[in-house]
């Protein structure tokens, strides 16, 4: 019975991987299209397009995407950084899916090299090299840059995959920093259940099923100073970290 069902959840991934290609060529001609106008205004109909991408991929591999607000956040309009914990692939996807506001994320410079989605990735997302100090300060310059102009951005805080087993593992100091010196509100948001819709050590794990986005209370930055940086941290934590495990419970 186990071999059996192990076949059919080979069969079932072949056929979301499938699904997702398939998606993705139908979409790049129009992402190719509004390209033109630029990073700013064609990346933000990207990033539209890539939110249209992810309805119908979901819809169609059985899996039930649903956004849970514990406030009113986020505010139509309003500019936040937004922060969530990492442990699946299927976290990128559920980006585009959740927040449907104009956003980009900062992403691994290597997913660039992806055929066709890497295309996509360039303007939707602001790629980092965590080895190069030099590229690392690059990109916290393009996000205060974006934040500028009326975007929202995304960073995972724990910078990769957390292999630990516990709810979250140790955050960077990049994002808070950044919320600071911008003066912009954080709001997190958490994955639940990314993990169960794929395993980050297996590529063919792949189950349908529910898939939540959990926004969770905005955390305000004004008048906060660098000295205020561990705290800051310390308190989004906490916040995130007891929202994992009371869904665990």
């Amino acid at each position: 019975m186990n071999i059996l069902l192990k076949c059919i959840q080979v069969i079932y991934s072949m056929y979301v991987m499938l699904v997702f290609i398939l998606l993705l060529l139908v979409v790049f001609p129009f992402v190719l299209l509004v390209s033109v106008f630029g990073k700013i205004k064609g990346g933000n109909m990207i990033y539209r397009i890539c939110s249209a991408w992810a309805d119908g991929w979901f819809l169609l591999v059985g899996m039930r995407s649903k956004k849970i607000k514990k406030t009113a956040a986020p505010q139509p309009g309003a500019q936040y950084i937004f922060v969530a914990n990492h442990i699946s692939y299927m976290d990128v996807p559920m980006i585009v899916k959740a927040i449907r506001q104009p956003l980009r994320a900062l992403g691994k410079a290597a997913l660039v090299k992806v055929p066709l989605f890497g295309f996509l990735y360039r303007y939707g997302a602001i790629m980092v090299d965590r080895s190069n100090p030099e590229n690392r300060k690059k990109s916290v310059q393009q996000l205060k840059s974006v934040l500028k102009k009326g975007i929202s951005v995304f960073i995972f805080p724990e910078g990769t995959f957390n292999t630990t087993g516990q709810p979250l593992k140790e955050f960077y100091d990049g994002a808070f920093r950044i919320a600071i010196e911008t003066q912009t509100p954080i709001l997190p948001v958490i994955f639940p259940d990314t993990v169960k819709r794929l395993h980050y050590n297996n590529i063919f794990s792949f189950t349908p099923g529910k898939c939540r986005a959990i926004f969770l209370e905005e955390v305000p930055v004004k008048g906060l100073t660098a000295d205020d940086l561990p705290l800051l941290k310390t308190a989004v934590f906490n916040k995130m970290e007891t929202a994992l495990r009371e869904i665990a419970d």
